[in-house]
């Protein structure tokens, strides 16, 4: 780099500190970004417009305030720390360690081959920026750096962030979702994990926060998913999608909270805290009430419309903050555990169900739901790895919520998602995949035979002859590489996703039993087995494949560093660190510190 730019770099850091100090000082409600000159260390482009901050077509006249007090008792979420002998102990260090190892191979390739862009490409050894090219990888691992040991890399990782500007970049659309949990999560935790002794950290959170506030200056305050700047630039207003994902709009809780907390600025828990209430006021007008549709319009905002329910994909987050929203608001808002308490209810009653398997566990998943014309329940008895987290906050929920009936389900839907890993060729499950439910009040034992009736429903040969069906099921199960107890594989690619280790982790911290260290161990061996490049680690195409047929995607996104492999670190690592008393983690798995 030439003398003059380092020496720009080096006055303008000055700058932005010095003004980042000024703005937590004074709680200022408003910011300027004249010192966002600070150049990006990526490939300039013609595309690259810089973006400033614009009075507000539709403010906020009256701000909702954070509860204020003295945080209520919530009961202690983990189990007492088991006993362990001296081998045990051994055992329990190796595996942590090979966890690391694990890491800071990808860690490693990720500064070697894309330092300060969004992904490395674990097969090329290429980059690509998949989320506005402000160094995501580094930013979302801050915080695994920090727990798992690594200080100089975390020092060097926070000094590299005073280059990112977020007042530009190359992506026309801004995916608010992404942003907030990634990003601003990601400055947040690593802020409180360190204990704030980086200010610098708090600093880029604003500087994140205060971008994406722009993103809700619509008539009714609803934020724009997926937000074009460039629009912005220009002065014109703005208003709030008519088509957007739910958990696009009611995951940005924790997030904004947390700013609000340790800035004193209000407004952004204002933001968050109005869809809340949107949410509350919409809980029983659903098609399926209780619950929400994967789709909202969130101009009006209508919660009507759609008649898809799931715990998955474009729905999962919003669920999921609601007990660690209670969480980060140390109690004093009821708000969130009632949202909670009245959609378990209902997930409870018609998504979860007991699923065929050949060792006749007592394992549930969660399904999709469509309803039909008459208020009709059509459960689609579909599994997605997003879905796995369900367990874990299942279990979370019954400890803070004192609900101690759900944890069997929360063990249930846990252990549903391990036996998809055991129960898969290569250990490891495949993105979305089909299974049985038994019938309701019906004895649950594995039979080949229903399996096979099963597969003739499923894939419409219920008029074969008795005596062809198994010849039928048979063909079926070669030509789709099911294994028993599959009656489909939807979507055959396993992308290093978090969410059943994520499960695992918590109902180890929650039981303290050791079953679900050694399932947490099965499923990283296989992962690393497969997985693992030179240069990091890569996305499977189609788990179901052996041999040959197992191929790499050159694919690693940043939650692989954010989350699998933290959660894998934290199953192994002395039970009090990051403990679920002390820290509330985002989608993202970024722990941020609950009050008091």
């Amino acid at each position: 780099m030439p003398a003059l730019r380092r020496g720009r770099i080096a006055v303008l850091t000055v700058v932005f500190v010095l003004t980042s100090l000024y703005y937590l000082t004074n709680q200022r409600n408003t910011w300027n970004y004249g010192y966002s000159a600070i150049p990006s260390t990526s490939t300039p482009s013609d595309r690259r417009i810089p973006w400033s901050k614009l009075p507000e077509h539709y403010p906020v006249t009256s701000l909702i305030p954070l509860p204020t007090g003295r945080p209520v008792e919530i009961p202690i979420i983990q189990s007492k720390p088991p006993t362990e002998d001296a081998a045990q102990k051994a055992e329990r260090v190796r595996r942590r360690d090979a966890v690391k190892e694990s890491f800071t191979h990808s860690w490693n390739g990720y500064k070697r081959h894309a330092w300060l862009r969004d992904e490395v490409s674990p097969i090329s050894a290429g980059f690509k920026d998949t989320f506005g090219g402000w160094a995501a990888t580094l930013v979302d691992s801050l915080d695994s750096l920090w727990i798992m040991g690594l200080k100089d890399d975390f020092e060097i990782a926070v000094n590299a962030c005073q280059q990112i500007d977020f007042s530009m970049t190359d992506a026309k659309d801004i995916n608010v979702f992404e942003t907030t949990i990634r990003y601003m999560g990601g400055f947040l935790a690593a802020y409180d994990i360190s204990d704030g002794k980086y200010p610098v950290l708090l600093s880029k959170a604003v500087e994140v926060g205060e971008l994406l506030m722009s993103c809700f200056d619509t008539p009714n305050r609803m934020p724009i998913s997926r937000w074009d700047w460039q629009k912005y630039n220009q002065n014109q207003k703005q208003i709030a999608p008519q088509r957007m994902l739910v958990s696009e709009l009611g995951s940005l809780s924790l997030e904004f909270t947390r700013l609000s907390q340790l800035t004193g600025e209000p407004k952004y828990y204002d933001a968050v805290q109005r869809i809340a209430d949107e949410f509350e006021k919409s809980q029983d007008s659903t098609k399926l009430p209780g619950m929400w549709p994967v789709s909202i319009d969130a101009q009006k905002p209508s919660f009507s419309d759609d008649t898809l329910f799931t715990l998955g994909g474009m729905s999962d987050s919003l669920y999921e903050y609601f007990p660690k929203q209670f969480l980060i608001l140390g109690g004093l808002l009821s708000q969130p555990k009632t949202l909670y308490e009245n959609f378990i209810e209902v997930a409870k009653k018609v998504m979860f169900f007991r699923i065929y398997n050949p060792d006749n566990l007592p394992i549930m998943i969660s399904g999709d739901i469509r309803m039909k014309t008459g208020g009709v329940v059509d459960l689609q008895p579909r599994g997605q790895h997003l879905t796995c987290f369900a367990g874990g906050m299942v279990g979370l929920a019954s400890r803070i919520f004192d609900r101690p009936e759900d944890l069997k389900i929360a063990e249930e839907l846990a252990a549903g998602c391990v036996w998809a890993y055991d129960a898969s060729v290569n250990g490891i499950a495949p993105e979305i995949f089909s299974v049985m439910p038994c019938p309701t009040n019906y004895d649950c034992k594995w039979s080949e035979q229903v399996w096979h009736d099963g597969l003739a429903k499923a894939y419409g040969h219920t008029d074969e002859p008795a005596d062809k069906l198994k010849t039928k099921a048979q063909e079926i199960i070669a030509q789709r590489r099911l294994t028993p107890g599959f009656t489909a594989i939807d979507d055959h690619r396993y992308i290093l996703r978090p969410e059943a280790i994520e499960s695992v982790f918590l109902m180890w911290r929650i039981t303290g039993d050791r079953k679900w260290q050694d399932a947490a161990w099965r499923m990283f061996e296989r992962i690393e087995k497969v997985s693992r490049t030179d240069v990091a680690a890569a996305a499977i195409y189609d788990i179901t494949q052996t041999g040959e047929g197992l191929q790499q995607m050159d694919s690693m996104e940043s939650f692989w560093l954010a989350e699998t492999l933290k959660y894998f670190y934290l199953c192994f690592e002395e039970f009090g660190v990051v403990s679920l008393d002390e820290f509330v983690l985002n989608t993202e798995a970024h722990p941020l510190r609950r009050p008091g």
